[in-house]
């Protein structure tokens, strides 16, 4: 693997000079086929497989991030294919994790109170209850987020779908775990669970991009997946550790550099005000001054936050992986496991999913001659699931090698897609325990409907 990845990083596009059928691969000689709509690559040495763009190069804390999850992601593949335990566990890491989430927010709880008694107790002086509002906005913006439903999607109850929370139903109990209370239906290609409100309603977020490309049983699986994040306890994603993670993220962003914000007032449009605010020399010169020294006061807060939420991402990685590992499990479990393993190759599409998305945008928008743009609308979903069903297996084959040699770089919160995939084609083959039919098929696209309509009106609006 690692002489693959040498040969390919240095001709990301080397493959656009081959366009006949016969032309010899450039390293090894062997006929490279030719399909315009891919890349070419050469399955015999694995020259130009990884035809995109090289990742960026991480900081420092995406860079630990990485190498925690290789290690763990290897380790946990290695344990599991030997048949290692199967159910989720409370190891060390996990209690030292909730122990330091608990610490992160009792601070939270202790800004609030020293806020509440400053204000209070010290009304009679100017200073206390100015710090005592401090800490108390403080305190607010590290409070713990108990999640809501998005403002954008589609958002199914039960009344509105009953096939599909019927198939939710049958899933939810053949993994173990309690229904879902609401459905998003939105234009990612992806699909996750959540929980919302103080009572920690679930919510199921399908991503109609992935979902239009699915096999119906590829579907199950899909939700197979995600209801095994409920029934396996997977604890970064527990209110608990969650909520402490997204605190310590906020206290960083606070104690970074006025410096490096200034980039992202740019970004935001910002740069004309900012530009219409300048100072004078000798008052910018005081500014920067300023600015130098506050940032010199930050370094240490900034570095013991950034500290904490290394030690909690150590603590909490091992068992993220081993939660994705065990929901690919249940995915297999109940759409089977040929379903489970067709379901992780679709994930690597994702890449062409946004490419066919786009070029119907264009189509639509641009009026091109012979195009209507409505017909372009009303068939979007049916031609990208088409479009995605004719994918080669040469296609797929190169896909799961760029898997290999990305690895870890496309997501540290997740294994590589091949080890994933790995785990379940080569294990013992599982038949599907929950079958949607013809008629169940049918039933939740007559629901989904609406949903698709809107979907493809933002999808050619927005591209």
């Amino acid at each position: 693997m690692t002489d693959i990845s040498a040969s390919t990083s240095k001709r990301t596009n080397a493959g656009d000079t081959l366009r006949k059928p016969d032309d010899p691969c450039p390293d090894c000689g062997a006929t490279v086929p030719v399909d315009p709509r891919f890349a070419t690559w050469c399955a015999a040495c694995g020259w130009n497989a990884d035809s995109g763009e090289p990742d960026a190069q991480p900081g420092r804390t995406g860079a630990f991030r990485i190498a925690l999850a290789r290690r763990h992601g290897g380790q946990l593949h290695e344990e599991l294919t030997r048949g290692g335990e199967q159910l989720p566990r409370r190891d060390a890491h996990s209690v030292l994790a909730y122990a330091l989430a608990g610490v992160v927010h009792l601070f939270t709880v202790a800004l609030a109170v020293s806020g509440v008694l400053l204000v209070v107790l010290g009304w009679e002086t100017v200073v206390q209850p100015v710090i005592g509002l401090v800490l108390l906005v403080v305190a607010f913006a590290l409070r713990p987020r108990l999640g809501r439903l998005p403002g954008d999607g589609v958002i199914l109850r039960r009344a509105d779908a009953p096939a599909l929370f019927t198939l939710l139903d049958e899933i939810a109990g053949g993994v173990g775990t309690r229904a879902a209370d609401a459905v998003v239906i939105d234009a990612r290609f992806n699909a996750s669970v959540s929980a919302y409100g103080w009572r920690r309603h679930r919510r199921v977020d399908i991503g109609l991009p992935l979902w239009a490309t699915l096999t119906p049983q590829q579907r199950v699986a899909l939700l197979g997946h995600e209801f095994g994040h409920y029934a396996n306890g997977d604890t970064r994603h527990g209110l608990v550790i969650h909520t402490a993670l997204r605190s310590l993220v906020t206290w960083y962003e606070v104690f970074t550099p006025a410096r490096r914000n200034s980039r992202m007032v740019r970004a935001d449009g910002l740069g004309e005000l900012a530009q219409r605010a300048a100072r004078p020399p000798a008052e910018a010169g005081l500014v920067r001054l300023a600015e130098a020294l506050a940032d010199a006061l930050m370094v240490l807060p900034r570095l013991a936050v950034l500290g904490v939420l290394r030690l909690l991402d150590h603590l909490t990685v091992r068992s993220a992986q081993r939660a994705e590992y065990l929901a690919d499990r249940m995915a297999a479990g109940t759409g089977s496991s040929e379903a489970a393993v067709g379901l992780l190759d679709r994930l690597l599409t994702g890449e062409s999913v946004s490419n066919d998305l786009r070029t119907q945008a264009i189509r639509a928008r641009t009026r091109l001659p012979g195009v209507d743009p409505k017909a372009v609308e009303a068939g979007l979903w049916t031609h990208l699931a088409a479009r995605i069903a004719s994918i080669p297996d040469r296609e797929y084959d190169r896909l799961r090698r760029v898997s290999v040699l990305r690895g870890h770089t496309v997501d540290a919160t997740h294994p590589p897609t091949h080890l994933r995939r790995s785990l379940i084609a080569d294990g013992g083959q599982l038949p599907a325990t929950v079958v949607l039919d013809a008629d169940a098929v049918a039933a939740i696209d007559g629901e989904l409907a609406p949903a698709r309509t809107r979907l493809a009106r933002e999808v050619i609006r927005d591209l």
